[in-house]
């Protein structure tokens, strides 16, 4: 069975909130590891309306400084501490973001309860930050009118699960499986080989999801997220208005669904929408025309991520 790994959307509002739209925020639980992406104005109540834990989370990832995706970081760092939380939270982003914690903290004359470990990323360069046992994360860099950065995180696992009737059938060792696991084939001591697949079953295919922020249309961030089961990017205009994302550092939702393409993700993910569109209905049109698997990220929307993404959507 495969662990679970679930997108909720809190938020997919560019620069202001409106009445039905929530600044930039994404809850991720990949098993028990629980991420937030970025952590715009009003996450907190978005946590609450979708019954979502906060001392659940465990890493805090901001793509950059504009105040549309790290305004509510104040606040839930706070409140985590004044429900006593222990266990430490990891913090990943530009320095300034530290500075400003840092001082929000030390002016308000009291120390947290638990401890933040902070990661700095680097907006030139694709890094590795995190190489856990079940999961990895790395950086995308992203042109944007300042410094951002983009995110992938994957799924890690065996790549074969062992037979064990098999192998007892065939006198395989115990201390053999793992060498199976990496898809190794068993020679017996009389030198003769039993292939790999005939002592290991298929596991079911390890799960990617890209969080692309704040950018103009590049296709350099191809190869980072290329292959990934969900992507998210931003789509804050229609095409008609291309001098103005390009004036702005954004990208179309025509310009998403053509990265969605070139990259051959099984899903794209639309958000950062400007406040001028009530009715998302045609940027998602824009956007299918250049990759047929398209969804309008939205308040609430909870994705579950199982190697094909297409009507596995749910929303509470």
């Amino acid at each position: 069975m495969q662990k679970p790994f679930e997108v909720t959307v809190l938020g997919t509002s560019s620069a202001t909130p409106t009445k039905d739209r929530n600044p930039s925020a994404q809850y991720v639980r990949l098993d028990k590891h629980v991420f937030l992406f970025d952590c715009g104005e009003g996450t907190q109540n978005q946590l609450l309306r979708n019954q979502l834990k906060l001392q659940k989370v465990r890493y805090v990832l901001i793509s950059h400084l504009h105040g549309d995706h790290y305004f509510g970081l104040p606040g839930l760092i706070t409140s985590m501490s004044l429900f006593n939380r222990t266990e430490p939270l990891t913090l990943i982003g530009p320095k300034s973001i530290w500075d400003f914690l840092q001082l929000i903290i030390n002016e308000g004359g009291g120390a947290l309860s638990y401890e933040i470990n902070f990661i700095e990323t680097n907006p030139n360069v694709s890094e590795l930050l995190v190489d856990d046992t079940d999961f990895s994360i790395i950086t995308v860099p992203l042109q944007h009118r300042i410094p951002c950065t983009g995110f992938v995180l994957r799924e890690k696992g065996a790549l074969r699960k062992i037979n064990v009737d098999a192998c007892v059938e065939n006198g395989v060792p115990v201390s053999y499986y793992e060498t199976l696991k990496i898809g190794k084939d068993f020679i017996t001591e009389s030198g003769g080989k039993i292939e790999n697949e005939e002592l290991t079953f298929d596991t079911p295919s390890l799960r990617s999801f890209a969080y692309i922020s704040d950018t103009i249309y590049d296709p350099s961030i191809v190869p980072y997220i290329k292959g990934v089961n969900l992507l998210y990017h931003e789509s804050t205009f229609l095409h008609e208005r291309l001098s103005r994302a390009e004036e702005t550092f954004h990208t179309t939702a025509k310009q998403a669904g053509m990265i969605a393409a070139s990259a051959e993700v099984e899903c794209l993910m639309l958000g950062h929408y400007s406040a001028r569109y009530d009715d998302l209905n045609p940027l998602l049109e824009e956007a299918k025309e250049e990759h047929e698997n398209v969804i309008l990220g939205q308040e609430g929307l909870k994705i579950e991520l199982k190697g094909f993404i297409k009507d596995q959507v749910s929303a509470y």
